[in-house]
């Protein structure tokens, strides 16, 4: 069921914060030599008109209090990311079936070709000047583009919607980042993609986002990263705090090894480096979640009513749900506008997602404006 204050079993939506979000240390700098000059300006009002004065240290309170306001600039902000030399293109585009299509997308950030697959809506070909609506439907560790398509009912539930469903590849593990040493993907899927998808696929500014376990924290530091960018983000079992224990931070070094991959060559050491695992957790991006909806899913990784006689508990699901439990409550004291369902028992599979996205669904097309 839904919480509304951050208790594991009620229902509701949390109402948009009406107070600024926690200042960073950025911030709190700024004030704090933003102080010396108003007591610099105070000091010397003795050599100035009395009036001069006190207008300019008004204006350094002010100046003080915008720069708290203002999101926490992050270490790898993705605005000041270089762009690649090269443009990206689409080497190849193939109709699967019906409204299914899959790209081949030559991609300067990731460094090869990329696998992108589509629904396209029922008009596209028709609706010639139309603009379309997008979701992003991130699919998980270990899978594919073809994840969501395969396992879910986004087909059928997306035949009679003016909207353009876009599933890309992610990696096996490459959580949905610009790695330290490595493939750019969050690069590639907001910048080069997205680009193509507006050129090519007449895509509007209306966006939503959702995503399962890796790709859950996809979707919701995707929104924190790039404020603005998309109306709604979802999560479903999703990997959403990764510095919550010793053991976490463990857990995800040894998924990057056991997919062959260097595991400091994402975020980098996670002591050495904390400031980048910070700016990829969504934990830690929750105050720049304001002004997104978010709706937030997960078990507690013991058998639930969808599964199979004789399943045995999750560990995979036991740890989300302690990550997601402390998420739903740093949400919850920071105000923000969410929807979240702690279900209690439940393990890390499909027939759960499904019924989320389902949940979800009044709330992601309510986003791009489609009810």
């Amino acid at each position: 069921m839904a919480s509304k204050t951050g208790a594991k079993r009620s229902s509701g939506v949390w109402p948009v914060p009406q107070q600024a979000q926690e200042a960073s240390e950025a911030a709190g700098l700024q004030r704090y030599v933003e102080t010396d000059i108003m007591c610099a300006v105070v000091a010397n009002a003795s050599r100035r008109p009395w009036w001069l004065a006190i207008a300019l240290a008004i204006f350094t309170l002010l100046a003080g209090c915008a720069a708290t306001d203002a999101p926490t600039r992050l270490p790898d902000d993705p605005a000041s990311a270089t762009p690649p030399a090269q443009p990206p293109r689409i080497v190849a585009s193939e109709q699967v079936k019906g409204r299914i299509w899959d790209l081949t997308i030559d991609s300067p950030a990731v460094g090869r070709e990329v696998k992108v697959r589509l629904l396209v809506p029922a008009r596209f070909q028709t609706a010639e000047s139309q603009r379309w609506p997008v979701l992003y439907l991130l699919h998980g560790c270990c899978d594919t583009y073809e994840a969501c398509t395969r396992s879910t009912g986004i087909e059928k539930r997306t035949r009679n919607l003016d909207l353009l469903v876009v599933m890309p590849d992610g990696g096996t593990a490459g959580f949905y980042s610009n790695w330290r040493s490595g493939p750019a993907w969050e690069t590639f899927h907001l910048t080069e993609l997205g680009s193509l998808l507006t050129e090519k696929y007449r895509a509007s500014d209306q966006r939503a986002v959702a995503g399962l376990s890796m790709g859950g924290l996809g979707a919701l530091s995707y929104a924190a990263r790039n404020p603005g960018m998309f109306r709604v983000a979802a999560s479903f079992s999703g990997i959403v705090h990764t510095r919550l224990s010793g053991d976490h931070v463990q857990g995800y070094l040894n998924l990057l090894s056991s997919q062959g991959e260097d595991p400091r060559a994402l975020w980098g050491d996670p002591d050495d480096d904390e400031e980048i695992w910070k700016a990829h957790n969504p934990y830690d991006l929750a105050p720049r979640l304001a002004g997104t909806k978010l709706f937030v899913s997960a078990g507690n990784g013991q058998p639930g009513p969808l599964d199979r006689d004789q399943t045995s508990s999750d560990e995979i699901e036991i740890s989300i749900g302690e990550e997601n439990e402390a998420l739903v409550e740093r949400l919850a004291e920071l105000g923000l506008d969410a929807q979240a369902e702690l279900y209690g028992a439940g393990t890390h599979n499909w027939v759960y997602w499904q019924r989320e996205l389902d949940h979800a669904w009044p709330l992601i097309t309510e986003g791009p404006g489609l009810r």
